[in-house]
């Protein structure tokens, strides 16, 4: 078996956990390549990828992977993380479990930016949202929003975003989003600070195209996607739309989503007992 190992920065209370990893792998006749800090993809011959952080390395590390269908297990070396489920106290259970084969995986829509195309490069896919919001120094955003060509609706606020069922649990839950499951075949649209209290957060299906026109008095307005970010002229039009493949990522066995987000959100649990 041949596993990758991907991460940014390990803080030094966590040295121990990631020298545990490696040993735990090179133990059981693994070939381990290291990946860290890497930037090309990965070679078709990995069995696996191993994200060593939180959520936001296991999104750097989606162009890693691309359309190759190399599954991904984040270790969550933070305190949250839904993507990244394992925590770092459970690296000797995690390995166990995947070099018996006893685990799954789960397909996750990715969102691709179609127009501009050459906004960050080669990258084009975010696994959790795009988002449309205001430079924190100017006004209030007029955003026009169309689904299949079809006007939805014009967002005054901070501004929007559009994000997947794995995004759904990140900025859009902050800012007033549904929880959706992994597989659901949808997007979410979610106002940021919207001006008009009435609007709410709506979910389309993922075979929609989204446009996206942003007007008012402000030239510029911050756009990202995942972790990757820059300012746009007003003048541009965003396209955006389902992405023709999928990233894998790893379930291991006896997990499942719902205890993920009710151990991670506390649902049930009474402070005051």
């Amino acid at each position: 078996m041949k596993i990758a190992i991907f991460g940014k920065t390990i803080a030094p209370e966590n040295e121990g956990y990631l020298k545990q990893l490696v040993q735990e792998l090179k133990n059981n006749h693994v070939e381990v390549v290291d990946c860290f800090n890497r930037r090309e993809p990965v070679g078709a011959d990995i069995d696996l990828l191993l994200s060593i952080g939180g959520d936001g390395t296991l999104l750097d590390a989606v162009p890693l992977v691309g359309a190759s269908g190399i599954p991904i297990l984040g270790i969550n070396m933070g305190r949250l993380g839904f993507i990244s489920s394992v925590a770092k106290e459970e690296i000797p259970q995690a390995i166990r479990q995947i070099l018996e084969g006893r685990y799954t995986t789960e397909d996750r829509t990715l969102l691709e930016l179609v127009s501009p195309n050459n906004v960050f490069g080669d990258v084009r896919y975010a696994l959790n949202e795009i988002n449309i919001i205001r430079n924190p120094e100017h006004s209030l955003l007029s955003i026009k929003v169309f689904v299949d060509d079809v006007y939805l609706n014009t967002y005054w606020g901070d501004g929007i975003l559009l994000a997947t069922p794995t995004g759904s649990t990140a900025y859009s839950l902050s800012a007033g989003g549904p929880i959706l499951t992994p597989d659901s075949h949808c997007f979410v649209i979610t106002p940021i600070a919207a001006h008009n209290l009435t609007v709410r957060p709506i979910v389309i299906t993922d075979d929609s195209v989204v446009r996206i026109q942003v007007e008012g008095r402000e030239r510029q307005f911050v756009f990202s996607m995942d972790s990757h970010a820059c300012a746009l002229d007003t003048s541009v039009e965003l396209v955006v739309r389902k992405a023709d493949f999928r990233i894998r990522t790893v379930r291991l066995e006896g997990a499942d989503f719902f205890s993920t987000i009710r151990n991670k959100l506390s649902w049930g649990k009474d402070n005051r007992n």
